[in-house]
């Protein structure tokens, strides 16, 4: 629905509420302040197709900026703001930014993106400038508060990850349709996820990250209001499901596991009644976490398996996930083909490489071989995911194929072991990956991060190595265990590159 009519309908009903500080945005107020800023971006010379980057955290100011991107047919980035000044001067740069908006917090990176994007014209920054930047805020002031005259739908450009390796922009055809026809998550959120006037969704993962912002989106459109974290607090998400009513939220599995090592007392002083559903994704969940969580809040739990490419797109609700353990769904979009790596077709239960058909295409920005790599002659089109397909053409995922374990000419799949090490009472956090060997060729390492009250050293690896043992087979067990920190993107993604970088884990604790 049009941001216009939206806001005409709901007027002073809430459309954005900040979960932290409770600072809120009327549907009135983000219809009136993106069109004041959708006439600065036309002032500014930025046409339908032209491209501006966001570097903020999670705050209020995000909204109005990137509705007016996409009431004015622009490309915009959200800038990851943990990466360091390089990578993200690099996206800055990459996706080809005429226009930087950023937090002040924020300046630093902001600065050393300007350095160095050749298509960057100025930059605009919300708060207090710390260096004489011109505010968003007096940039846009006096500007109309109606819309501009040629309003189209913009669109969203996400980086990948860089789990494994430099950040890509993902392109995806601009269509340039009439603002108010939406984007096709929009209307899956209706239809299959039950977004609609009377959703109040929480946003717990940051803003530049495609669900949590294109979620968030989503349920403006529909008519919801959402609740966002600043940042991911386990209790907190559970007062402002309680404070606020929710009915819809959306989560990655390290969050489920945070809120499930919460006491007792704590997961028990809040009413989590009111939801509806429980959105999750982005990352592999443990079968047992998601048995628990729906112990917990019933059978409520929806997963879906898709990625920032926007190609495929997999669903599956409690009732069928109980009877598929373990299994993201299967496909609401397009088709689904497990292929060796010869580009044979395999049967039902033969794990290999997942591709998909009848999907959109995608490039990625100025990497025409990432590209191609991700296409086979057919257009089928893959992220790299490893997995297997069952009788019924449901879909279970085994590893990205990066990520694989090759350990005496036996492939070892790291969520296999990271899922038996997850609900340790020791473990807070795990990650697994393959470390050279001599003999092996490679051998099972875990990266251990302990609760608090954890004695880490070696009785406590020998312990960990021996729970695996027995509830794996022996030759999927750790044979080596550090504990320090795991690295994760705040969309639960592990940063296994950053492991395999770390000189210590070449003298593990325990082998």
């Amino acid at each position: 629905m049009d941001l216009t009519e939206l806001a005409t309908r709901f007027g002073d009903k809430p459309a954005i509420v900040m979960g932290r500080s409770g600072d809120t945005l009327t549907y009135r107020e983000l219809e009136e302040r993106s069109n004041q800023i959708a006439h600065l971006f036309r002032s500014r010379g930025l046409a339908t197709g032209d491209h501006i980057a966001i570097l903020m955290e999670n705050e209020l100011d995000v909204f109005p900026v990137v509705w007016a991107a996409q009431r004015t047919g622009l490309r915009y980035t959200p800038v990851n703001w943990h990466l360091t000044a390089g990578e993200a001067a690099y996206i800055v740069d990459n996706c080809g930014a005429e226009l930087l908006i950023h937090s002040a917090s924020l300046t630093a990176l902001a600065v050393a993106a300007e350095e160095c994007a050749s298509a960057l014209q100025g930059r605009l920054v919300v708060g207090e400038a710390t260096d004489g930047t011109k505010l968003l805020a007096e940039a846009a002031a006096g500007l109309p508060v109606g819309t501009v005259d040629d309003q189209s739908e913009g669109f969203y450009m996400f980086y990948s990850s860089g789990t494994t390796g430099r950040p890509k922009g993902i392109v995806r055809e601009h269509t340039s349709k009439p603002f108010g026809t939406g984007m096709n998550i929009d209307h899956l959120m209706g239809s299959a996820f039950g977004f609609g006037p009377e959703t109040v969704y929480l946003s717990t993962g940051p803003l530049y990250h495609a669900a949590p912002l294109g979620w968030s989106i989503g349920a403006v459109r529909n008519g919801g209001t959402v609740v966002v974290m600043e940042k991911f607090d386990a209790e907190l998400a559970l007062r402002l499901i309680d404070e606020f009513t929710v009915t819809h939220a959306q989560f990655v599995p390290t969050m489920f596991v945070r809120m499930l090592k919460l006491p007792d007392a704590v997961r028990s002083r809040y009413d989590v009644s009111s939801i509806h559903l429980l959105v999750h994704g982005a990352a592999p969940c443990p079968v047992e976490v998601k048995e628990r969580m729906i112990e917990w809040f019933g059978p409520k739990l929806v997963e879906f398996y898709s990625g920032s490419e926007a190609t495929g797109f997999f669903m599956i609700d409690t009732p069928s996930w109980l009877t598929h353990r373990g299994s993201v769904g299967k496909a609401v979009r397009g088709g689904v083909h497990i292929c060796d790596d010869e580009g044979t077709e395999l049967p039902p239960g033969r794990i290999g490489t997942v591709w998909f058909s009848d999907t959109g295409r995608f490039e990625y920005l100025g990497d025409p071989d990432k590209t191609a790599d991700a296409f086979n002659e057919k257009g089928w089109n893959t992220l790299g995911d490893l997995g297997h397909v069952d009788d019924e053409g449901y879909l279970y995922l085994s590893a990205r194929r990066s990520d694989l374990i090759l350990s005496g000419g036996v492939n070892i799949y790291p969520q296999e072991v990271e899922d038996a090490l997850t609900l340790h009472p020791a473990v807070l956090d795990v990650a697994v990956i393959g470390l050279p060997d001599d003999e092996m060729g490679q051998r099972v390492h875990a990266v251990v991060q302990p609760v608090a009250d954890a004695v880490a050293g070696p009785a406590l690896a020998a312990e960990l190595i021996a729970y695996c043992r027995d509830n794996l087979a022996h030759y999927k067990a750790p044979r080596s265990i550090t504990f320090e920190d795991v690295p994760r993107l705040p969309s639960g993604k592990i940063l296994r590159r950053e492991l395999m970088n770390r000189d210590r884990l070449v003298t593990p604790t325990s082998r």
